[in-house]
């Protein structure tokens, strides 16, 4: 009955999430954003139109595809515009992104699941993530960052899925070819891989001090539990799958997670360099390497909307997509030309690529809850019997901290050297892991046996949802009042 009500709970997810990203998704029959660029492209490899791409082509060649097969769907024919060169509707251009990122919260769904075995705990990470705005707005329009995140997602729950089949390799070849795609879609996809492998090396450096711990002594730090309830007592030694990472040798990893993502990204460039013959392999990186190193510092002077990767934690500087204003709901869409003078905009239509602020706060309060549990679990033991070691009974809420703070800072941390503008929606592949962080703490509330702390856990979700609500118009381009509007810029740096 659990596993039917599992499956349930995933296929609800998807609806609520597929159905937020489809309706309407033809509002603004322009090109919002980087669609100019990502739509177009796309577009580009239909009509063989050559061009230079400062990403690998991976999301464009999707989009395309998504524009072809749209051709033979009767669907979304009533708007119709010429700004991709060709005469198209913006559903044919959008669909296959609204579609992959109704998927991004169903793959969180089943990666909780793979390395926490808790249905609730994995339904929770899940639901929280379609209910986060950013990736919500970035899947509606034809933007690359939901590929880099769905395909990274994907490797790791293969990845994981591998340590428990028999064909082990088999799993292993597919978890390769979707680090590879993920990649192929932005340079910074690699840090889903760099994740996958400080999770395996953590996984073996636990091993190996682990053997130094000769007792099987409940260690005196137990009392540092911070929920009490029966699935999580201090002699819970129930086997994490993380663990079984180290099954997995140094060759095999090297195998199938280093040569076959370098192959399959190699494999992706070819459709693009058949089509724009200027630049070679090598070449054309040289020019993508220097396209990025010539945008300059993360100013406002640069860009109104640059922002360094310290800001994008507590949501300081979001960005505006799209902004019109009009004198009536009844003016078509979009209203083209300048906005209107200040105070002559009866309706604003704005749609912010910003998160839901309180699932992203609350999602960073989790995750420093963890780094300090995960601080505490490991480092205490050897500090009251003063020599190194791990011990052997890590329960497995600990390897769940690990997992999550390792992949958030392989997501995050390597943006501290990126000098060039950067924009909040650099931060999506890290704070994916904030909103597990958040469904575990909610988790382990919902199971304590008091009933102020499941008060806790119930409190958050519903401030979750509330926020979601609150700030959807904002998300989807709804038409608001200039009181509307004010009223959901909490913060003058959200304009």
């Amino acid at each position: 009955m659990k596993k039917t009500w599992f499956r349930l709970g995933i296929i609800g997810i998807f609806l609520l999430s597929l159905s937020l990203r489809f309706w309407g998704i033809s509002r603004f029959n322009t090109l919002v954003f980087d669609e100019v660029y990502f739509a177009k492209f796309g577009n580009n490899y239909l009509t063989h139109t050559p061009f230079f791409n400062a990403h690998p082509p991976f999301s464009q060649y999707l989009i395309g595809l998504g524009i072809w097969i749209s051709k033979y769907i009767p669907l979304g024919r009533d708007t119709v515009n010429s700004l991709t060169d060709s005469l198209l509707s913006p559903w044919n251009y959008r669909w296959v992104n609204a579609l992959t990122g109704s998927l991004i919260p169903v793959v969180i769904t089943l990666l909780t699941y793979q390395f926490s075995y808790r249905h609730r705990f994995a339904l929770l990470a899940g639901f929280f993530t379609a209910c986060d705005g950013l990736f919500l707005v970035e899947s509606r329009y034809a933007l690359s960052n939901v590929y880099i995140v769905i395909f990274g997602l994907l490797g790791q729950w293969l990845l994981l899925l591998a340590l428990e089949k028999q064909k082990r390799w088999f799993w292993l070849i597919l978890s390769g070819i979707s680090f590879g795609a993920c990649i192929g879609t932005k340079w910074n996809g690699l840090w889903f891989l760099t994740g996958a492998y400080g999770g395996w090396i953590a996984a073996w450096i636990i091993r190996w001090l682990q053997s130094f711990d000769h007792t099987s002594r409940v260690p005196l730090f137990s009392y540092l539990h911070f929920f009490n309830h029966p699935n999580n007592s201090p002699t819970d030694t129930i086997k994490s799958p993380l663990q079984n990472l180290t099954k997995i040798n140094i060759w095999q990893m090297f195998s199938y997670l280093g040569i076959i993502p370098a192959v399959i990204y190699s494999l992706i460039w070819i459709p693009h360099l058949q089509l724009d013959k200027r630049y070679g392999f090598i070449e054309v990186h040289k020019q993508i390497l220097h396209f990025h190193l010539q945008l300059g510092g993360n100013s406002p002077s640069v860009h109104p909307y640059c922002a360094a990767w310290y800001k994008w934690p507590l949501l300081t500087r979001p960005m505006a997509y799209y902004y019109q204003t009009a004198q009536s709901t009844k003016n078509s869409l979009p209203v083209f030309g300048p906005p209107l003078p200040d105070g002559a905009g009866k309706v604003i239509y704005d749609v912010h690529a910003m998160g839901n602020p309180f699932l992203w706060w609350f999602g960073l309060a989790a995750m420093i809850f963890v780094i300090a549990m995960i601080i505490i679990k490991i480092t205490m033991p050897a500090i009251e019997k003063k020599r190194l070691f791990i011990p052997k009974n890590l329960t497995i809420d600990t390897w769940i901290g690990l997992f999550l703070v390792i992949n958030y800072g392989a997501n995050l941390l390597p943006w501290v050297e990126v000098t060039r503008c950067t924009f909040i929606y650099h931060y999506m592949s890290a704070v994916v892991f904030t909103f597990i962080a958040i469904a575990w703490f909610v988790d382990q509330c919902l199971l304590s046996y008091y009933r102020q702390i499941r008060a806790v856990g119930v409190t958050i979700t519903f401030i979750i949802v509330a926020a979601f609500i609150f700030w959807m118009p904002i998300y989807l381009g709804l038409p608001m009042s200039p009181d509307g509007y004010r009223m959901r810029m909490w913060f003058s740096s959200w304009i």
